[in-house]
Formats: structure tokens, C-alpha cells, sequence
């Protein structure tokens, strides 16, 4: 599969793939894998993910939305929700209008995302 694929339905998905995937051009060794259902972004683990959450609720607010593993809570109120699905883990949800929203904050998160995940 390839990007387009996942998001046949959703253009804004693949201009903010683009813009995550330059995001981490600094890495290496980071793994790009594409399901049915998401866009991981992986070292040794997965760090970011891009869904389309179009495709599971009947009413989505947006067409995209990046998740980010980081190893703690981040208290931004630009999260949508943040769960705490293993003890050093959390995931942060982040719905996305506009490639813009792919800021300077977010390259930040991106990136201590990928540092940990290593």
C-alpha cells in the first residue's frame, strides 16, 4: 500500500504525510509502514501514526489525525485526547484542519517521539 491508498477519500492526509515524513528526513532509520487503517512511523517502535478517523466514526470532525507516543503526558490543550495505554507510555491525539497545523511545536513532539523511540 502507499499513502494515497489509505487516504483515497481524505487529500488532506497525504499533504500532512509529506509534511510528517520531512519532518523525520533526519533519521535514518526510521520505517514507514502502511495498513488498511494507519501510517506508523517507527525506530524500534512505533512513535507516530496518521489515521483517518473517517473510516471508524460515522461523523469526524476531521479527515486526519497524528498520534504521537511520547514517554510522558504533554499538557498542550492543542490535544484532542491523551490515554495511557502502558505505564511509560502515552498517546497523545492530535485532529488536523491544515498542513500549517504541522508546526514548529508539533516537528518538536515528532521528534522527542523519535529520539525514544530508538
Amino acid at each position: 500500500m502507499v499513502p494515497s491508498d489509505l487516504f483515497v477519500d481524505y487529500p488532506l492526509g497525504i499533504e500532512v504525510f509529506e509534511r510528517v515524513r520531512s519532518c523525520l528526513d533526519g533519521f535514518d532509520d526510521v520505517e514507514i509502514r502502511i495498513t488498511r487503517s494507519q501510517v506508523a512511523f517507527r525506530r524500534r517502535r512505533g512513535f507516530a501514526y496518521l489515521w483517518p478517523p473517517g473510516k471508524y466514526l460515522t461523523k469526524p470532525d476531521v479527515d486526519v489525525v497524528l498520534s504521537i507516543a511520547l514517554g510522558r503526558q504533554d499538557a498542550s490543550p492543542r490535544w484532542k485526547e491523551v490515554v495511557h495505554p502502558y505505564p511509560k507510555h502515552w498517546m497523545h491525539h492530535l485532529e488536523i484542519r491544515d498542513v500549517a497545523e504541522i508546526d514548529a511545536q508539533v516537528v518538536d513532539w515528532l521528534l522527542e517521539a523519535a529520539n525514544c523511540a530508538e
